[in-house]
């Protein structure tokens, strides 16, 4: 049984975690072209090149955390290296040095970038590499696993909701400086935050059958011939950067094609809100309807939203009520889509035990912060070079073209993405029902011979 207060600490580990990363989501592109003037183009080819390096780091962090032997267990010394580590790079990515212009700049901005991604990952891998460890409950692991999830989107809700005014009140008319002054505060709380995780989450449940040493290559091969994790993989992608590409160009949005910045705050805010309720709502919907159903509300509910913003772009491109409604009934999806898809790398966990004899729970959730990474990169790509392609100027009003670019990536990507997650889901991922009961009870049995 986890205790309420390991359940907290758990959960405002997610809090300072996720406002470390929401200002790197929500704000970097716009910091990047608006605020430092680079261009749009080269800060779209980063984003990629850089995730590309991840493509080894990630699974291979998540091999070093699975190798850790330590009296305070395998993830919360990491978890603790990592955040002051990334702390340290989001103050120095949100911070100009003055003496760094033209082609000195473009280079300091690659490098804390790269950095960024690479400190990140020391400490997120084995933040939600936790969960399987803490309970092998299947419902008490849906409770658990919306905690931290609740936390991460009130972080994200605060931030998109308050971040511009913030910046500007901290810069009091210099953006570069509010930037700089909201990086520091969020790296003060993002350490204290992890603090508490660290001392009052430990590990639950440890299985005789725990994973043996593996080496960075026998960690791709336990991610591919895992067949459930790949259809995880797709799945889970497909989520990530319908989210990343209408968060990345949210702003762009209401800025140019809308025309009033401050509706901005009015649809994350909202989204936020929606997203925290439908975080709440899951493990009920998952009890009473099942998880399948549960999906299919995940990806649909998005369509409806973005197909509203549209029409209320149309009709009414100013009201706030129908930019609020649309956030948030695509952050309805969006929120019941974090609930499920991190139950469903715990339970990929279970399977691989089951089918392969070894859990590697790190390696496994490796790969979740790699699909946030690379969505991330993805969307930062198709983003930078779609404004690029269509002639956006930063602060001028914006060409027809423009605009038109502007409004596919923030609406028709994005229901693309959501249907083809569905797809994916239909057609391979079969860990519901029976077949996901019968493969925990054979655990359980496998566990009570070996002890």
């Amino acid at each position: 049984m986890v205790s309420l207060k390991m359940k907290l600490s758990y959960g405002l580990g997610a809090l300072g975690k996720d406002y470390a990363c929401a200002i790197v989501y929500i704000f970097l592109m716009y910091y990047f072209t608006d605020v430092l003037g680079l261009a749009p183009a080269f800060v779209g080819t980063l984003f990629l090149v850089a995730r590309m390096w991840d493509a080894i780091n990630d699974p291979a962090m998540g091999m070093l955390v699975d190798n850790t032997r330590s009296k305070w267990g395998k993830f919360r010394p990491w978890i603790l290296i990592g955040t002051i580590l990334n702390a340290v790079t989001v103050v120095g990515m949100f911070t100009k040095p003055e003496a760094f212009t033209g082609k000195s700049l473009y280079i300091y901005i690659s490098i804390m970038y790269i950095l960024w991604g690479m400190t990140y990952t020391i400490m997120d891998i084995p933040f939600w590499s936790m969960i399987p460890s803490l309970s092998s409950d299947k419902k008490e692991r849906e409770q658990i696993a919306v905690v931290p999830r609740i936390f991460a989107s009130l972080a994200w809700l605060s931030l998109g909701s308050f971040g511009l005014p913030l910046i500007a009140y901290l810069g009091k008319g210099n953006e570069a400086r509010g930037f700089s002054l909201l990086s520091l505060g969020i790296a003060v709380i993002f350490i204290f935050t992890s603090i508490l995780t660290v001392m009052n989450v430990k590990e639950q449940v440890v299985s005789k059958k725990a994973s043996e040493k593996i080496n960075l290559k026998e960690a791709f091969k336990l991610i591919l011939k895992n067949d459930q994790l790949v259809a995880l993989i797709g799945t889970v992608l497909m989520f990530n950067l319908m989210a990343q590409i209408s968060g990345g160009v949210a702003i762009y949005y209401f800025k140019y094609v809308v025309g009033i910045e401050k509706l901005f705050s009015v649809f994350t805010g909202f989204s936020g809100l929606a997203e925290i309720g439908s975080l709440l709502m899951f493990p009920i919907l998952s009890s009473k309807i099942g998880r399948k159903k549960v999906f299919f509300l995940a990806c649909a509910l998005p369509v409806v939203g973005f197909l509203m913003l549209f029409f209320s772009g149309v009709i009414a491109p100013g009201n706030a009520t129908l930019v609020a409604i649309s956030g948030i009934v695509a952050k309805l999806g969006s929120g019941l889509t974090l609930g499920i898809s991190t139950v469903m790398l715990a339970d990929v966990v279970d399977y691989g035990e089951f089918k392969f004899g070894s859990r590697n729970e790190s390696v496994i959730f490796s790969v979740q912060t790699l699909l946030v990474k690379s969505a991330s990169a993805v969307s930062g790509w198709l983003i930078g070079m779609g404004l690029s392609m269509v002639g956006y100027v930063p602060n001028v009003a914006q060409t027809a073209s423009a605009v038109l670019g502007i409004k596919y990536l923030m609406i028709v990507f994005p229901i693309l993405l959501s249907i083809c997650g569905y797809v994916i889901y239909r057609k391979y991922y079969k860990l519901n029902g029976d077949y996901y009961d019968e493969i925990v009870e054979t655990i359980r049995v496998k566990r009570e011979i070996e002890a």
